[in-house]
């Protein structure tokens, strides 16, 4: 069976139900004690979600298996009617009081009433040193979401009447905030100052997410927050001491705040609880993981479509690099796959978001499972017909370069690119870096007797408390600033007395999702389009079958 994972990230759901059992049992030993905390988007991106019929099939079962103190919801299960209906029908009762949702409403239809989509917040006690929590779960100012879920702006709902009572309650010794919520985010500052307008000492823990990267903020000397990463790659690990109980009073003036980011493989596992391939497993661990093997065999998520020459990755390289998705994408997939038959000897060009693209394409097979790696997405394509070159031409330049114009409409451009690009203030290129001991004292894991030439890339974060936040040590990846569209130009050019001159109309075509911004580019620039201007392209077929179709017909042969 091919395996198509990266050795750094190789865990999957049974091991870390495994691995959280174990490290319970150390602090129940200790008598320290261990949270769970989910920050949500646990849909699309894989084939486990994203080939069954319906979506998701599989993984609700097997997510509920891991014992979870607080859950959130995250943008990507949002989207779409029925995965917010999932999250409400099923999810939500699988981790009844443990699922919160402060600001997000569901709308029941069969009964025509707004209902909160999980509980607003909880209060509870730790088991062994009786630590008094008070836990909210929020999403961010999200604005994508289906009709079928309300999402309440953060600023509001800090100031409803339930939130008001809830943060003065003076029997707590920590405030926990979880939330599909960046940590760097306005949201997240305006909870922390309305927390502090009445609880000006209270220790602050924040959980984020959506911004896909690791990182570590601190509020003041008893308030932090942890985000990590994205796609679990990567397990946060928190620790607070000191706090005061309803058993003890507190020892410290503060508590002492740390982080670490635990890459999420097996060895990560070993190492952290002292057990082994033997021992560390459980058997509910063991079973979960059997699960999971078996829906992929039903699913054929390892049936190879082609064999990719090369890497191509979304943000390693700059773009118009060779080596770059989306050069492969503007020059090779789309031209070649987006056209509607009947419409095939028009001129066009065609316009994707580079969002669209979530995962880089790794040298040798290109599997079913890779195919919603890379890009799960069911947008199809649509199109205006007939728009002056003129107009044409200038589209993609509105879109990359004009964002006050869209967030005057209130349309965020943040929202076509990929979320950790929302995080690259400049292009960070890896250099030859000096080479780096065993840190004993860190307890930081690197292979023994390697150089920082032969680490692993991977990794290298710093943050509001240093750089020595991760648990394995490794080699900087380079991270470009990448457009927030794209375009492939197919046919629209002419020879006229020996010149290449452009043709006066093309079909102007484009990922669906990102319609709503190619309309005010195009009324931007002038041309007087509107949602009934378009039609759909291809037949609405999916990008994501399209680049397995071409994959299928232009990388064929064994890897």
């Amino acid at each position: 069976m091919v395996k198509r994972v990266r050795p750094s990230y190789s865990a999957d759901w049974g091991d870390y139900i495994s691995f959280a059992a174990r490290l319970r049992e150390k602090a129940d030993a200790d008598g320290s004690d261990l949270l769970l905390v989910d920050t949500g988007d646990r849909i699309e991106g894989n084939g486990l979600y994203d080939a069954s019929d319906p979506k998701g099939n599989y993984t609700r079962d097997i997510f509920k298996h891991q014992t979870i103190d607080v859950i959130t919801i995250g943008n990507h299960e949002l989207y779409k009617s029925n995965s917010s209906e999932n999250e409400y029908n099923e999810m939500v009762p699988n981790f009844k009081d443990n699922y919160l949702a402060s600001n997000l409403d569901f709308i029941r239809e069969e009964a025509g009433e707004r209902v909160p989509m999980a509980p607003r917040f909880k209060k509870f006690t730790t088991k062994n040193q009786g630590i008094r929590i008070l836990a909210f779960g929020f999403i961010f100012d999200f604005k994508g979401n289906s009709n079928n879920t309300v999402v309440l702006p953060v600023a509001d709902t800090a100031k409803e009447q339930w939130f008001q009572d809830a943060i003065r309650d003076k029997e707590v010794d920590l405030i926990l905030v979880a939330g599909h919520v960046a940590i760097r985010s306005p949201e997240y500052t305006t909870i922390y100052d309305a927390i502090r307008s009445v609880q000006w000492d209270t220790p602050i823990q924040f959980f984020g997410g959506h911004s896909h990267i690791r990182d570590y903020k601190k509020y003041d000397k008893k308030a932090y927050a942890l985000e990590s990463g994205r796609y679990m790659e990567t397990i946060g690990f928190q620790s607070i001491t000191g706090l005061s109980t309803n058993k003890k009073a507190q020892v410290k003036a503060s508590p002492t705040f740390a982080r670490r980011y635990i890459d999420n493989n097996l060895f990560s596992y070993y190492h952290h609880t002292g057990l082994n391939e033997t021992t560390m497993p459980t058997e509910l661990g063991k079973n979960v993981s059997a699960q999971i093997h078996a829906a992929r065999k039903e699913l054929k998520l390892d049936h190879t479509f082609g064999c990719a020459p090369r890497d191509l990755w979304t943000n390693r390289v700059p773009y118009p690099d060779e080596a770059s998705i989306f050069s492969w994408l503007d020059s090779r997939v789309v031209p070649d796959q987006v056209v509607d038959p009947k419409r095939a000897s028009k001129p066009r060009i065609v316009v994707g978001n580079t969002g669209a693209m979530r995962f880089d394409i790794f040298e040798g097979p290109f599997t079913i499972d890779t195919t919603f790696i890379i890009s799960p997405f069911t947008s199809g394509f649509r199109y205006i017909k007939d728009v002056p070159y003129a107009l044409a031409d200038r589209v993609l330049t509105i879109l990359n370069n004009k964002g006050p114009i869209f967030e005057h409409a209130g349309m965020e451009v943040f929202r076509l690119v990929a979320p950790e690009q929302m995080t690259i203030a400049s292009d960070v290129v890896a250099g030859k870096v000096r080479q780096l001991q065993f840190d004993i004292k860190g307890n930081r894991q690197v292979p023994l007797g390697k150089s920082e030439d032969k680490l692993t890339p991977g990794y290298t974060t710093k943050d509001d408390a240093g750089e020595d936040g991760d648990d394995t040590i490794h080699s900087k990846i380079s991270s470009y600033k990448v457009p927030n569209c794209f375009e492939a130009r197919v046919n629209t050019t002419s020879t006229v007395d020996g010149k290449e001159e452009p043709v006066e109309t093309v079909d102007m075509v484009y990922l669906e999702f990102i319609e709503p911004w190619m309309i005010l580019a195009l009324k931007f620039l002038g041309g007087a389009y509107d949602l009934n201007s378009t039609l759909p392209y291809a037949g609405g077929k999916d990008f994501t079958t399209m680049i397995a179709e071409w994959v299928k017909d232009n990388w064929n042969g064994e890897c």
